[in-house]
């Protein structure tokens, strides 16, 4: 699968930001879901024009853009 079959980036939509095509849905606010706890089932269901394909472009095209990006190593937090 090409996430490029999914996801694009238009200056007049959402200001230039990658989303899911034939939606106004960014990968940020996607991922933010996932990262809040929602489920696969969650999202698709609460958003009927994504697709399961769709989800998974969303994570192949974030997975690329950090692969040759630097690496941040966070301090450990002290409690």
């Amino acid at each position: 699968m090409k996430w490029q079959d999914h996801i694009h980036s238009d200056p007049e939509v959402r200001g230039g930001r990658p989303v899911v095509k034939g939606t106004r849905l960014t990968v940020e606010f996607i991922l933010g879901l996932f990262a809040a706890g929602w489920t696969e089932q969650q999202v698709l269901e609460s958003y009927p024009r994504l697709t399961p394909d769709a989800l998974r472009a969303v994570f192949a095209f974030s997975e690329e853009c950090l692969k040759d990006d630097a690496f941040y190593f966070l301090a450990a937090h002290r409690t």
